[in-house]
């Protein structure tokens, strides 16, 4: 079974320097690149099965966002905010150098291809946007906010992978099987006065600038993420969970009407997120990103 490579490259931040760690998929040398970013609490590895599927025609790149999975975790929680993170992608994709660049971007790294995608002379040619949108229902924040950065430990991956699930349902329906191999990555190993165990493999600290937005910073940010979704000029694919609870069916129609004027796909029975690993789900990504 193909599996990835794990590599590192150094981003700037308000102390000084930090690791990201990327999951680089097919040949290196393919001047055809996909970068698939996660969302706010996952990591990487939440695309293996996409990236698998698609590597045979992309050098798939799957970056662990600062503060998660393989990366680096920030002395300043300060700078777990969606501008920095564009930053740090910035110098991924110089690191990159790709000569054909896609982006897919699951609700955060969504949020985080969208800001690239809006600067001038971006190099991203078609975009994935995966069940986000300028206007994010301030209902899912808040369920969001019930569990990101709590204090959780569990004595196995089995127990581990249950309660993610708890607070997953709107991935959608999965194996077993597949559930584990979705939960495997998120756990950091611990042995300690408690015995073994498992925690988050994320740092709990992403939570604080997160805690922070309130219904009027939500507000304020939505107008400005609408400004630069309108400068995008790129192709984009918008990919909605039919039962979402964070993109709205008003917000992905409003998508499809102005600026680049998404191509909207949905999911029955999926929420918030699609996971990229029902075959549909793979075939409208492969379909968006090899045109007739």
């Amino acid at each position: 079974m193909t599996e990835p490579r794990l590599n590192h490259v150094q981003c700037l931040d308000a102390r000084g320097l930090h690791r990201m760690a990327y999951w680089e998929w097919g040949d290196a040398a393919n001047p055809r690149v996909l970068v698939c970013a996660h969302g706010l609490s996952r990591q990487g590895r939440d695309f293996d099965t996409l990236a698998r599927s698609l590597c045979g025609e992309f050098r798939v790149v799957c970056p662990d966002v600062v503060g998660r999975g393989q990366s680096d975790w920030l002395a300043d929680p300060a700078g777990y905010q969606v501008p920095a993170y564009v930053a740090d992608m910035v110098t991924l994709l110089a690191r990159l150098d790709a000569r054909e660049l896609h982006w897919l971007g699951t609700s955060m790294g969504g949020l985080i291809g969208l800001g690239i995608a809006s600067l001038a002379d971006a190099p991203i040619k078609r975009l994935v946007l995966n069940d986000v949108g300028p206007t994010i229902q301030y209902e899912a924040i808040t369920r969001i906010g019930t569990y990101l950065g709590m204090p959780v430990r569990w004595a196995s991956v089995e127990e581990a992978a249950a309660y993610m699930l708890s607070i997953s349902r709107g991935f959608g329906p999965h194996t077993p099987e597949q559930w584990l191999a979705l939960t495997r990555p998120m756990l950091k190993a611990v042995n300690d006065e408690r015995g073994a165990g498992f925690i988050p493999h994320y740092d709990p600290a992403i939570a604080q600038p997160f805690r922070q937005v309130t219904p009027a910073v939500a507000a304020a940010g939505e107008a400005a993420l609408w400004a630069a979704y309108d400068r995008v000029r790129c192709p984009v694919l918008l990919l909605r969970g039919a039962d979402s609870d964070l993109l709205s069916p008003a917000t992905a129609q409003a998508m499809t009407e102005r600026g680049p004027k998404a191509t909207l796909r949905e999911f029955a029975g999926v929420g918030h997120a699609p996971m990229l690993i029902a075959p549909d789900q793979i075939a409208a990504v492969r379909e968006f990103l090899q045109p007739p």
